[in-house]
């Protein structure tokens, strides 16, 4: 067999090598960015359910919203409509106004015509920080199992690294007795 019928298996073997650890890698990070990240932060990963702050969010987008000491005008904060209410709407801040209860915002979708009613400060949860588009859909899909997508994906590179190792200490060891390795596909 010639050295270059080895190489050919060898760079297709290196190339999907290469893919699943990338791939395996960019679903840990974004699995970390929607789990571990907010957790930390004391925040949560929201899905955007509609179109109202279109073209900044998209429904199927997800937002990371964590609190902050204090909001800006400009601000997209996730808020309650309704003190107590487990519902939650992700809006920008147009206007703030101090009145008896402390500071109010004003808020109002990026697609919508009209503001919302006043809230208080105390049915604001957070700031939005950062946001990962489409991944909303997904996150939908997993519903409560989104945590089972993070030790899966750690589970996954933890075990395809050490395959990886093993394997290329194997081969190390044949070749260096002098024997060509085993091919595997």
């Amino acid at each position: 067999m010639t050295a270059t019928r080895r190489r050919k298996p060898l760079f297709w073997r290196s190339a999907g090598s290469a893919f699943v650890t990338v791939t395996l890698l960019a679903v840990l990070g974004v699995a970390l960015s929607l789990t571990l990240v907010p957790r930390v932060m004391h925040g949560a990963a929201l899905t955007v359910l509609t179109g109202s702050m279109e073209p900044t969010y998209s429904p199927g987008d997800m937002v990371v919203s964590v609190p902050q000491d204090s909001y800006a005008i400009g601000d997209a904060i996730t808020f309650q409509p309704v003190s107590g209410d487990p519902t939650l709407i992700t809006h920008r801040i147009i206007a703030a106004q101090n009145g008896p209860e402390g500071t109010g915002y004003i808020t109002r979708g990026d697609a919508n015509g009209a503001d919302d009613k006043p809230i208080v400060a105390a049915q604001v949860m957070g700031k939005v920080v950062y946001s990962v588009p489409y991944i909303g859909h997904a996150a939908q899909e997993l519903g409560a199992h989104r945590d089972l997508l993070l030790v899966l994906a750690g589970a996954g590179l933890v075990g395809y690294g050490i395959y990886a190792f093993g394997s290329a200490a194997l081969a190390k060891r044949s070749t260096s007795r002098g024997r060509v390795p085993a091919r595997t596909h």
